[in-house]
């Protein structure tokens, strides 16, 4: 094998270990124009309990089974001092949506409504959702 090609054969493999690498890692692309991002934050009947907050973000990776979905992350909020954060929530969603014809079959999927009824709903006080397009 010459120079180059060994040189091609270098780069080919570290961009496949780079992605790879990235995609088992949870990074995602970036969105793209069109995309839904659906952010939803969740305040606990019970507050900081650990283990609804554990049962919330475990029944939202179950979603990945929708179609039309691009991403999913689901977390704690992050404490701030700063007067414009509210961090007063107890779970954050946010799911990108390949389209608002994905969101709108999302809010139907079994998978979604099965969730809903069983774990958020009855752990769940206060719900607060923002749906917005990507520029």
């Amino acid at each position: 094998m010459n120079k180059s090609n060994r040189l091609l054969w270098i780069a080919a493999v570290l961009t496949l270990v780079f992605q790879t690498g990235c995609a088992q890692l949870g990074y995602q692309r970036a969105p793209k124009k069109g995309e839904v991002e659906h952010v939803v934050l969740l305040w606990l009947k019970e507050p900081g309990n650990a283990a609804q907050r554990a049962t919330l973000v475990e029944a939202t990776r179950s979603f990945a089974a929708i179609p039309g979905i691009r991403s999913i992350s689901a977390g704690a909020p992050l404490a701030s001092d700063r007067p414009v954060v509210d961090d007063s929530f107890d779970v954050a969603l946010v799911i990108r949506f390949e389209s608002k014809a994905a969101l709108d079959a999302y809010e139907a999927h079994p998978v979604h409504t099965k969730a809903v009824k069983e774990v958020l709903l009855p752990v769940t006080r206060k719900l607060v959702v923002h749906d917005y397009t990507v520029q």
